[in-house]
């Protein structure tokens, strides 16, 4: 059975010392009991919905660039994670209970579908979600997504996660550290391991049918842009965008570029229409 018992903060000067964009104003924390989780949340706008999931080792506040101007005309929800940020429990991390955790937050919250936007391991949730919940996603955004092989062993993966930052700088250094400590070496663990063995190749054979935009990063060490290119080609009638001189943190390190592609993708492409996706007789994909 689900619960909701929503806490509410204003945090809008800490994302606005973070660097983001003016747009929506204020933004407002969340906390909401689904099931056995507690999924802590950002809100920011007001519209059709948005929610933007994070990748490993981070949290909502990696979108702290972003919130604001993608909320112009939108209502934008950014998730912690079960295990993430502030949300619980910091245990037995897996890609199946994330995905879970998800769609029983959207329960929770009387959220029946909307707009999805992933960044890396949060991409590979979202092609998830999509392939196996069609009706709940209306348009689809992968962020130097994972979910295909990366062909290294797992210690050189973690030298390119260390080598993925290097674009931003020390600005994001204290939001990286800060969200590691977060989550915690279990939850670490569980997730990279979750990470690399899941391969969302199946999924994308099965089809996803939400209009999908797909963003790579020239330089990203981690996600390289072969990987984008290749969940392109693998869903039909998605757009590849390449951009020139970033790295893995493409939403933080180059915020306007990026927001400028997500809303004017969101404000050009119609949306899946799950009541169309019934008639058509797309299948979602079985998890289990």
């Amino acid at each position: 059975m689900l619960s909701r018992t929503t806490a509410v903060q204003d945090v809008g000067a800490s994302i606005g010392r973070a660097g983001e964009q003016s747009g929506a104003g204020r933004v407002t924390a969340h906390s909401v009991r689904a099931g056995r989780a507690r999924v802590h949340y950002l809100t920011a706008g007001e519209g059709p919905p948005l929610v933007l999931i994070h990748g490993l080792s981070a949290s909502s506040r990696w979108w702290s660039r972003n919130i604001n101007a993608l909320a112009a005309g939108r209502r934008v929800y950014a998730l912690d994670m079960v295990g993430f940020g502030r949300s619980w429990p910091k245990h037995r991390f897996s890609l199946d209970r994330a995905t879970e955790a998800v769609l029983a937050w959207m329960d929770a919250i009387g959220l029946k579908q909307a707009d999805f936007c992933g960044h890396s391991m949060g991409g590979q949730l979202c092609i998830r979600l999509a392939a196996a919940h069609p009706a709940r996603v209306d348009r689809l955004v992968l962020v130097n997504a994972s979910g295909l092989p990366l062909g290294a062993p797992a210690l050189r993966l973690a030298w390119r996660c260390v080598r993925s930052s290097g674009h931003t700088r020390f600005t994001f250094a204290p939001i990286v550290l800060r969200t590691t400590l977060q989550a915690g070496p279990f939850v670490l663990l569980g997730a990279t391991r979750s990470l690399l063995r899941d391969d969302v190749g199946a999924m994308l054979a099965h089809g996803i049918a939400a209009p999908t935009l797909v963003v790579c990063a020239e330089r990203d060490v981690l996600i390289p842009p072969a990987v984008g290119r290749a969940l392109h080609a693998a869903i039909p009638g998605s757009r590849l965008v390449v951009i020139p001189g970033a790295g893995h943190n493409v939403m933080y390190e180059l915020a306007p570029r990026f927001n400028g592609l997500v809303l004017d993708f969101l404000a050009r492409t119609p949306t899946a229409q799950p009541q169309r996706l019934a008639q058509a007789g797309h299948a979602p994909y079985p998890l289990a």
